[in-house]
């Protein structure tokens, strides 16, 4: 072989090693140039918060929901006897979702006069949407129709056929119609005759700070009872921050 052809191998060989050690991208077995051979590559984690807020639960706020049904006798316990003024055929039990202290979703109970259930529940959603805090929503049932154990409780609670709790003359209390709620009744004492109702309302005595679940004018409480055509009994005399009611007693 001549010295010429050999040099021309040469080349070629070396040429044939450099594209061996150097190439382009390995070659996929399925056909893809740069694809991975080892399976699925990196997870990717979802941009954007997973809660609402800080300290939500897990995943998305999950919407209001509520539901209205009649009541027995037997349902409404010793918060109704014979002879109040309104019997159950005209009360409605309202299941409802709210937030707790502890920024949690919780579903309520509360019982009032079948003409106002829309307007609570719009008020009930009203504070849902705000995540106003609720301590507690349950008929005074599960308090034996006591109000004071309730409030004692910090329970939110609608109807309970009882007297009016004031210094004039004995009368039926707006609750024992269906058409007043308290909310909060640590955060939001009455204030009567020098009492403070519950007594652990003391610690909420003093108005100037708004602290969580309390009752202020303009505030978030006050005004979904406003917005709804309801009274709030903060200015009255003896002022019970507690107490909203549709027909202002």
């Amino acid at each position: 072989m001549g010295r010429g052809v050999r040099g021309v191998l040469l080349v070629g060989l070396l040429t044939a090693l450099a594209a061996a050690g150097c190439g382009g991208p390995p070659t996929d077995p399925t056909g893809g140039a740069g694809a991975s051979t080892t399976g699925a590559g990196p997870s990717v984690t979802p941009s954007g918060p997973t809660t609402s807020r800080p300290g939500d639960p897990p995943g998305t706020a999950p919407t209001f929901e509520h539901d209205v049904s009649t009541v027995t006798a037997a349902d409404l316990g010793e918060s109704w006897r014979p002879g109040c003024p309104v019997g159950p055929d005209q009360l409605r039990r309202i299941r409802l979702d709210y937030w707790d202290f502890d920024g949690l979703p919780q579903v309520g109970t509360i019982v009032v006069h079948r003409l106002v259930t829309a307007e609570v529940v719009e008020i009930f959603a009203t504070l849902y949407r705000e995540r106003f805090p609720i301590r507690r929503l349950q008929p005074v049932d599960a308090y034996a129709g006591s109000d004071g154990r309730s409030m004692a409780d910090d329970n939110t609670s609608g109807f309970n056929c009882r007297r009016a709790v004031s210094t004039g003359a004995a009368k039926w209390s707006v609750h024992a119609y269906g058409q007043a709620i308290d909310v909060n009744p640590v955060e939001n004492p009455y204030l009567i005759d020098g009492r403070v109702l519950p007594p652990a309302g003391a610690a909420y005595r003093d108005r100037s700070g708004h602290r969580p679940g309390m009752a202020i004018p303009g505030g978030v409480l006050v005004e979904a009872f406003a917005a709804a055509g309801w009274q709030w009994g903060g200015g009255w005399r003896s002022p019970d921050y507690q107490h909203f009611s549709r027909t202002g007693g």
